[in-house]
Order: C-alpha cells, then sequence, then structure tokens
C-alpha cells in the first residue's frame, strides 16, 4: 500500500497538567488516533516533546547548577521513560515504533542527511512509526533547533510529507489572547498572508518547551511554503488529527 505520510508534532503543554505532569490518557488518544490514521492508509511520524518533563517528575530538582546541564540531566532521565510509555501504548494496538533523535546538523546536506533519509524510509517501509526528538544530551548551541517545530518542519520535507499537524493547547492562531472573548479564531493563512501582529506573549511563560506561538507561526508559515500544507489545532481535543485529516474545519490550517 502507497500511504500517505503525515508528521504530527506534540508539545509539552499538549501532554502535561497544570502541575507541570504528563498525562497518561492524552498519550494514549494520541496513539490511538495514530493507530486510527494508519488504518486509514496513513504513514504517521510523531515528533514528540516531554523528555525533559519526564526526566523532570523522576528526578526532581538537580544540583546542576547551569540550564544547560540541567537539559541534559532531564532529557538523558525522560526519554526513555517517554519511549517506555509510547512502547507499551503502540503494543496495544499492535503497532511498532522506534525512537530517532537528531541534532541540527543531521539535516544539513551530505553524509548526515542521508542517513537520516536512509533511516526515516527504512521504518516507514516497515510500517514502524518513528518517534523524533532533539537528541538534547549532545546538542550544542550551534546544532539545537529552535525547538521541536522546527524539527517536524524538517523531518516533513525529509519524508515528503503531505501534511504536518503541530499540536499545542490552544484552538489555533487567534486575532487576540485566546481567552479574550473579543477575539476570533483565524482559520485559514494563505501564501502571503501577514497575520505575525495577532501573536500574544504566553501567561505560562517559558515553561520547559520551548516553543510558543510565535515559533509555531514561523514554522508553519516556512513548512506551507515549502508546499506542505500545515495545522495548529489544540491536542487536547478528542480526535482532533483524525478529524483534520478528514477535512473538517479545526484549527488553522496554512495552505500550500
Amino acid at each position: 500500500m502507497d500511504r500517505k505520510r503525515v508528521v504530527i508534532k506534540v508539545g509539552t503543554n499538549v501532554m502535561t497538567n497544570s502541575d507541570n505532569r504528563i498525562v497518561g490518557p492524552i498519550l494514549n488518544e494520541l496513539v490511538r488516533q495514530i493507530a486510527e490514521l494508519y488504518e486509514n492508509g496513513y504513514m504517521p511520524v510523531l515528533v514528540s516533546s516531554g523528555s525533559a518533563i519526564a526526566g523532570k517528575e523522576v528526578l526532581g530538582d538537580c544540583i546542576a547548577k547551569d540550564d544547560a546541564t540541567r537539559r541534559q540531566i532531564y532529557s538523558s532521565v525522560g526519554q526513555p521513560r517517554m519511549m517506555r510509555h509510547y512502547y507499551s501504548l503502540f503494543h496495544d494496538y499492535g503497532m511498532r515504533c522506534a525512537q530517532i533523535l537528531a541534532t541540527k546538523r543531521d539535516f544539513d546536506p551530505g553524509k548526515h542527511r542521508e542517513n537520516m533519509i536512509n533511516c526515516y524510509e527504512g521504518l516507514l517501509n516497515e510500517g514502524i512509526v518513528p518517534i523524533a526528538n532533539e537528541d538534547d544530551a549532545v546538542s550544542l548551541t550551534l546544532s539545537m533547533f529552535s525547538d521541536n517545530d522546527e524539527l517536524a518542519s524538517l523531518v516533513a520535507e525529509l519524508i515528503n510529507a503531505e501534511a504536518l499537524i503541530i499540536l499545542t493547547d490552544t484552538d489555533g492562531l487567534f486575532t487576540g489572547h485566546p481567552d479574550d472573548i473579543n477575539s476570533r479564531k483565524i482559520n485559514e493563512v494563505h501564501h502571503g498572508e501577514k497575520v505575525e501582529q495577532y501573536v500574544q506573549k504566553s501567561r505560562k511563560g517559558e515553561g520547559e518547551g520551548r516553543g510558543g506561538m510565535k515559533s509555531k507561526l514561523k514554522i508553519a508559515k516556512e513548512t506551507a511554503r515549502k508546499n506542505i500544507p500545515t495545522y495548529i489545532a489544540n491536542g487536547k481535543q478528542t480526535n482532533v488529527i483524525v478529524d483534520i485529516l478528514n477535512g473538517e474545519k479545526i484549527g488553522t490550517k496554512f495552505y500550500a
């Protein structure tokens, strides 16, 4: 079967609650939808954040004094924990998954990029769901992604995906703050359309993730320019991924 490829990026704010703890039922719903997509002829790739928060849940406060080292420690501890969650969930649906950790330089032209392509193509051809994340344990400043939104965009381009879905904790891009009664959701953004003025500062501060709506907007527009339709939608909404790919008007769509 010639399957349609789609990249799904899930952020830390989607999978955690107000106490910054990972919510199991949200991960289960995410995997359930991916399994449904697979049954309907799609070949999904998951770009998942959450390793740092998963590590912090286990370790609590870390004695390391600098932010970079703390991030390395939390991510190194949390990444296998995240994969254990995913492996168990995919196994329940009779599916297989694999971990791909990368730095930004792995996407540069040359042997690194060729190796990434070979890895993804091999997994996808075997029907194995790749789960991608930044290799925080070894990433240096020059080889870091701006966030996992950028990683998801690069993966979508690498595998010639038909769509990129960026899941966040809001319903899409709004003309003001999402909680403002006068604010309305922007359903569609077309090529060349200026919407940057609508991006609001986050109420939550930086948290454990790096990507805010400003980053998502930038990445969504860049990915759409690569002829890959991109969506920003609420990952906590039931069946959101399946509904988007079934053509329902959910979230904000950035047209190719």
